[in-house]
């Protein structure tokens, strides 16, 4: 930035090997402008996911996509029907946003602490 405006550097995404990478400069104003159509009003939110993986349609699209690849449906796995080798029930722990179902994939055991470890800060 200086006092003839704004020089950034984008990525041209159509452009191939070492032209890839340019260089543009605006004036302030127009800078400001471009940067501006960006920024979301108070209360909107970004939506990321669009498209054939709409959150709408999702269901709909994927089984469309898949009769017209000829592939069959996955099979779905319910926690309930498939329990543990331990003979104890999978615990179900539910989604507060949706309530579906979360499954335990992998549960980590606690790092025991190095046997030398005193404390914060204190040395012996």
């Amino acid at each position: 930035m200086d006092e003839r405006g704004v020089t950034f550097r984008w990525k041209d995404y159509r452009a191939e090997g070492r032209t890839r990478h340019k260089t543009m400069s605006l004036s302030s104003a127009e800078f400001m402008r471009r940067f501006l159509l960006h920024v979301l009003p108070g209360g909107f939110h970004r939506i990321r996911h669009y498209g054939l993986l709409a959150n709408a349609r999702r269901k709909c699209n994927l089984a469309t996509a898949r009769t017209l690849l000829h592939q069959p449906a996955p099979a779905v796995a319910h926690s309930s029907e498939a329990p543990t080798g331990t003979g104890h029930p999978q615990p179900t722990f539910r989604c507060r946003h949706c309530g579906a179902p979360m499954l335990i994939l992998e549960t980590l055991a606690r790092v025991p602490p190095h046997p030398r470890a005193t404390g914060f800060g204190s040395r012996s």
